[in-house]
């Protein structure tokens, strides 16, 4: 990350980063994203209702590519260090909600679940991060944008309004074009909002956390996508050569750290 990058994401708690994608890259990613919609479809999902797949990694290739995205992951480990892994994936695809638009809270809340509230530090650990890419354009309010509260990561506890109508205070939406990366710490209070336009929102969220952290997916064909993979991929898919080795790693547990003294580069 640039200083400026590092001191946004510190400060924030997230950071936006337009262009990562290419328009090439959208079209061919929302193409794969439309199939697995019109699978889900056909297997029952109510079209009127928001669909998240977690898991989609396995789908196709140009998912498994953002895995080890070359734009993306070395500011990932510039913020949390070598000893990282891919710990959970979700598609999201919000169709229009046909209701009227609504003033009503939205579900406000920090990622991790059990974690806020069993671990006893404050402010909370940031043990994780999200990176967001966007294949719909959402650079108006309104379309399911994703809402958050700048600099919200070192609060606990996020006051919310008593009678449920409105945002918290300092709420807003992201509002990005396709191809856009949103990077945002797992403690940043945010929320999911109603899809109230005539588009379709896509987005594909991947978590990177540290290698003691357990899977959030089940991975179910996390060996098949080992075989093609590289060390540093193997390495984000969750590869190891032991259990202990998550905890106390050697180098052939974490190829990437080998490859950053290659390049001579801080570990």
């Amino acid at each position: 990350m640039t200083e400026e990058e590092r001191n946004i994401f510190n400060e924030t708690g997230y950071l936006v980063l337009e262009n990562i994608l290419s328009s090439e890259q959208v079209e061919a990613l929302t193409v794969e994203v439309d199939r697995i919609w019109e699978r889900k479809i056909n297997e029952g999902h109510d079209t009127t209702k928001a669909l998240m797949y977690t898991d989609f990694v396995k789908d196709h290739q140009l998912f498994l590519d953002l895995v080890d995205y070359d734009k993306v992951l070395p500011k990932v480990w510039d913020l949390l260090g070598w000893n990282i892994y891919m710990y959970h994936t979700h598609m999201i695809v919000t169709p229009p909600s046909g209701q009227e638009k609504s003033e009503k809270t939205f579900s406000w809340h920090q990622d991790s679940g059990r974690v806020n509230m069993e671990i006893e530090t404050h402010p909370r650990p940031r043990l994780s991060l999200k990176v967001a890419y966007f294949l719909s354009d959402l650079s108006v309010p309104g379309r399911g944008n994703f809402w958050i509260v700048p600099n919200s990561h070192l609060h606990d506890i996020m006051e919310l309004p008593e009678n449920g109508i409105g945002q918290p205070i300092g709420a807003i939406p992201v509002c990005v074009k396709p191809g856009t990366a949103v990077f945002f710490d797992r403690r940043l209070w945010h929320a999911a909002s109603t899809n109230w336009s005539d588009i379709t929102r896509k987005v594909l969220f991947y978590g990177y956390g540290y290698r003691w952290i357990r899977r959030k997916d089940d991975m179910t064909m996390v060996e098949e996508l080992l075989e093609k993979s590289d060390p540093i991929r193997r390495q984000m898919l969750g590869d190891g050569i032991n259990c202990n080795g998550y905890y106390t790693p050697t180098d052939g547990d974490v190829p990437l750290k080998v490859w950053l003294k290659e390049q001579g580069l801080k570990v």
